[in-house]
């Protein structure tokens, strides 16, 4: 038997080791990376809730400004709109509980309601708009212009 054929199913092993640990290693690095991506996003999505929250804060004067009363109240707003009204009822109990006035409920809804329809696929409009109309319960959408009509007279 020639050396040639002696070690070429050891070559052939160590080759196949070797694939699979590189195959590993690529895999974890991947992993790793989509951690990462998945870590920034959730710190731009807390920083952002912290502005808002700020900014509500901010723009609102009295306890509908406070920040546990503008956090369960935009959810209380959304479930509203979602049609979820069992759980909104249990986290409008709380936002009472708080001490947080109920009338901003009521003109928040009714801004997110008179501007129309939400993009429901799409949370993030959904979640600024309720935010929107939290901050400015009176903020209209300007309406739509009429198109002028083909007809001359």
């Amino acid at each position: 038997m020639s050396f040639r054929q002696r070690t070429a199913p050891g070559v052939l092993k160590l080759l196949l080791l070797l694939s699979i640990w590189l195959s590993a290693e690529t895999s974890s690095a991947f992993a790793q990376n989509s951690d990462a991506t998945s870590a920034d996003h959730v710190y731009t999505e807390q920083a952002q809730s912290a502005e808002q929250l700020a900014e509500a804060q901010r723009l609102l004067k009295g306890p509908a400004g406070n920040p546990e009363c503008v956090w369960l109240g935009r959810r209380v707003v959304s479930l509203l709109w979602r049609d979820d009204m069992d759980t909104a009822f249990r986290h409008l109990d709380l936002y009472d509980r708080f001490g947080c006035p109920g009338n901003h409920i009521q003109a928040a809804f009714r801004c997110v309601v008179l501007n129309g329809n939400v993009n429901h696929k799409d949370a993030e409009s959904q979640n600024g708009r309720v935010h929107a109309c939290w901050v400015n319960p009176s903020l209209l959408a300007t309406p739509e212009q009429p198109l002028p009509s083909s007809t001359t007279q």
